[in-house]
């Protein structure tokens, strides 16, 4: 066995029982990955410098196939069900033995780094990885340790990627040939079976979402940026709804775009770097996103390839919709590379609502903030994925119930008592369709929707007149700088008065039904916040 190292931690991996290796490559730098990953034929150099890495038949996280290990020390705090499927001690060891049999004689990919910026939360954490690409997008996504830090790190916890080797369901517990499995007792995670690689960055985010509230820390599947004199703003959304769109702003300093904690001192970004969808952006609409596709240390995720000119196609959705841009946080030349801000002043709530009834911006109460923070209500666009026709409603609890590991109402909980605490504005805001639902309808304009986030955090609405809405009960500002005061009230862009109140009274109902699984839980008043229904 050799080691290709930098610097290689006195922490072997003897310590997680891989042995018989043929070669170990320690926290090589971005340049030394590169090489690697054309030596071995896992991807190719696109114009400028950015890589281009194909998938296979997994495009996207296999959210069925994530387990969580049902173990004394974490089996009562588990919010088991759909997002999280047990699997029993027994069929981890024989996983884990399997896939440890595997390694033997193969070569391995290890980078020690961290996942919390804020100093008193970060968590030192061990990606090994069976190819050199996902051991580049760990470098690229998590927090990278210091020279000086390297030699003697010791994982909190361990994620062991080796996508190359599949489950047998039979034998492992599994659903199929891919899992992801989260061990928190050993505090290890196991992923296999698929090359996606944002299966590592929502495990981590996983495991973080169970040890952070239990230190009181409100881990969150959200964006956040500050003005220069320091204000902070948080964006909650699920992926496209505008999440790292409206945060990644040239008038403002990004802290991350996808997972922060909230801590008794402030926001602090969980990652080290961003992992953005792509499909279709532009230089006029996200300049800086747009960027980082064409720069150096830049993974590109199913994106279209001319394999003769090298050069890529931002619109190509023939692999995907879900095309991505995996880059370190240095890429964007607006965002502080020390992760961190204070308490939030604005906490922002994305949709995309394809139904084309709510309006595209609310301010809300603190009840109703819960409220839609436990609904976490989207929907998807017909024909973006196999099966669906029509506008489908989707409700994610706290905008991330793949990703979560303890019970809704533990965050929830904690996200009431800390906007009730440093008096943040709350706002709702519709990044979807209106006029009618897609297909029919037209999206809201960037430009507005950014003229709206600018106001809001801006102090520009604080004393706009509101009126309520009849089906929502939100309260909707009259007009808002830079927009068409048509734009503030949907009812009026319909074609037919008559099939926005059905389409309206239809959308406010599936509301009050997915919120009836949290009604015991909460206080009246926050049931008593949501919208009308078909009331």
């Amino acid at each position: 066995m050799s080691s290709q190292s930098t610097i290689e931690s006195t922490y072997g991996l003897d310590k997680h029982g891989i042995h018989n290796l043929n070669a170990i490559y320690w926290n090589l730098p971005t340049p030394r990955l590169y090489e690697e990953v054309i030596r071995r034929r896992e991807g190719r150099v696109a114009h400028i410098g950015p890589l281009v890495i194909r998938t296979g038949h997994h495009t996207g996280r296999s959210p069925q196939d994530k387990f969580i290990v049902q173990e004394p020390t974490s089996v009562d705090k588990i919010w088991w069900g759909e997002a999280n499927r047990s699997m029993s001690p027994e069929h981890f060891e024989t996983l884990r033995l399997r896939l440890l049999a595997y390694l033997q004689g193969k070569d391995v990919y290890v980078q020690d780094c961290f996942a919390g910026a804020a100093p008193g939360y970060r968590i030192p954490i061990r990606v090994i990885t069976e190819t050199a690409w996902h051991n580049l997008f760990a470098r690229n996504l998590f927090i990278q340790a210091q020279k000086e830090e390297l030699s003697d790190h010791i994982p909190d916890f361990t994620l062991l990627h080796v996508p190359n080797f599949h489950a047998i369901p039979q034998v492992d517990g599994t659903r199929s040939e891919v899992f992801i499995v989260i061990n928190f007792a050993e505090k290890l995670i196991l992923i296999g079976g698929t090359h996606y690689a944002g299966e590592i960055k929502k495990s981590i985010f996983t495991a973080l979402n169970y040890v952070l509230p239990q230190q009181k820390v409100l881990s969150m599947h959200c964006s956040a940026s500050m003005n220069k004199p320091g204000d902070v703003a948080i964006f909650f959304g699920l992926s496209g709804t505008g999440k790292t769109t409206l945060s990644t702003d040239e008038s403002r300093i990004l802290i991350g775009d996808d997972e922060h904690g909230w801590s008794d001192e402030g926001i602090f970004n969980l990652e080290g770097g961003c992992y953005a969808k792509i499909i279709r952006i532009s230089a006029e609409a996200e300049p800086e996103i747009y960027e980082t596709t064409r720069k150096f240390a830049t993974i590109l995720e199913n994106v279209g390839f001319d394999s003769q000119t090298c050069r890529i196609d931002l619109n190509d959705d023939s692999l995907t919709e879900n095309t991505r841009a995996g880059y370190p946080m240095s890429h964007i030349p607006t965002a502080t590379r020390k992760g961190v801000g204070g308490h939030p002043k604005d906490v922002i709530m994305l949709t995309a609502d394809a139904f084309g009834v709510l309006p595209p911006i609310a301010r809300l109460t603190p009840e109703q903030a819960v409220y839609h923070f436990l609904s976490g209500y989207t929907a998807r666009v017909a024909g973006t994925e196999k099966g669906v026709t029509e506008p489908e409603a989707t409700f994610s609890s706290c905008f991330g119930a793949p990703f979560l590991a303890l019970s809704p109402l533990v965050y929830a909980e904690l996200l009431q008592n800390k906007i009730k605490r440093h008096h943040a504005r709350l706002w709702l805001i519709n990044t979807g369709w209106t006029g009618g639902p897609a297909g029919m309808g037209h999206r809201f304009r960037i430009q507005d929707t950014r003229a709206m986030v600018h106001a809001a955090l801006n102090g520009e609405l604080d004393a706009i007149p509101l009126r309520k809405d009849p089906y929502f009960n939100l309260d909707v500002p009259t007009s808002c700088p830079g927009v068409s005061d048509s734009v503030l009230n949907p009812q009026i862009n319909w074609p037919d008065p008559a099939a926005y109140d059905a389409q309206a009274k239809k959308v406010a109902q599936l509301f009050k039904d997915n919120f009836k699984k949290y009604e015991e839980g909460v206080s009246p008043e926050i049931i008593a916040s949501g919208p009308r229904g078909s009331e």
